[in-house]
């Protein structure tokens, strides 16, 4: 298959083309490959699980049309190289990730170019796939309609107030709580960074007090 058309399709949205975007393209295609499914056009039966954002899931994306606005394209951020590639219809999971020497083996594949950028540019464009990837059947921890979710789903987080949506929220002692109120968010507010620090103050003048005396 020629590449091309999806590298340059890749090097618009991204502003230039890299080594990665390549692989991200390479997995795309041997992903859907395995999985017996072409790029997503109408349908959402494609879903790919990206182990990292940037450069490699713009070629990924370019490869299988699967994107975040579509909601078939996840981040799950291990910052891996990698992807998994689900049928949706049937549960079916591969993940497709480089060979751990790739690096070492496009030197074989560009003699000619001393720069490691450019030999791995020129090579992983035609290196074949069993020289360059590794393909596994997996099974996901979280199923895919959890995933999924159900459309036009909402509720609002008991604590904050804030909606939730595509059932992210969790229940707690029979509370609907969002994930940052639950504890497990990303982001912690900035009112509440200044109560600890007063709180800490506090603390610290307390220990003052009781030592000073002695």
């Amino acid at each position: 298959m020629d590449i091309q058309p999806l590298l340059e399709k890749s090097s618009r949205e991204h502003s230039h083309l890299c080594p990665r975007q390549i692989l991200g393209v390479r997995i795309g295609l041997r992903g859907m490959e395995a999985l017996q499914l072409e790029a997503n056009q109408n349908s959402k039966r494609l879903l790919v699980i990206t182990e990292t954002d940037g450069c490699f899931a713009d070629g990924l994306s370019a490869a299988t049309n699967c994107t975040v606005g579509h909601r078939t394209l996840r981040v799950e951020d291990y910052g891996k190289i990698a992807a998994t590639f689900v049928d949706t219809q049937t549960g079916r999971a591969i993940r497709v990730a480089p060979v751990t020497d790739i690096r070492q083996r496009a030197y074989a594949y560009a003699p000619d170019e001393p720069r490691h950028y450019f030999a791995q540019m020129q090579a992983y464009r035609t290196m074949p796939d069993e020289e360059m990837l590794t393909v596994q059947e997996v099974f996901l921890n979280t199923s895919v309609e959890r995933i999924i979710s159900r459309p036009v789903i909402r509720v609002n987080c008991d604590m904050c107030g804030e909606e939730i949506i595509n059932e992210r929220e969790i229940i707690h002692e029979q509370s609907v709580l969002c994930r940052a109120c639950a504890g497990g968010g990303y982001y912690q507010s900035a009112l509440c960074r200044d109560d600890e620090k007063r709180q800490l103050l506090s603390c610290e003048d307390i220990q003052c007090n009781h030592i000073l005396p002695i």
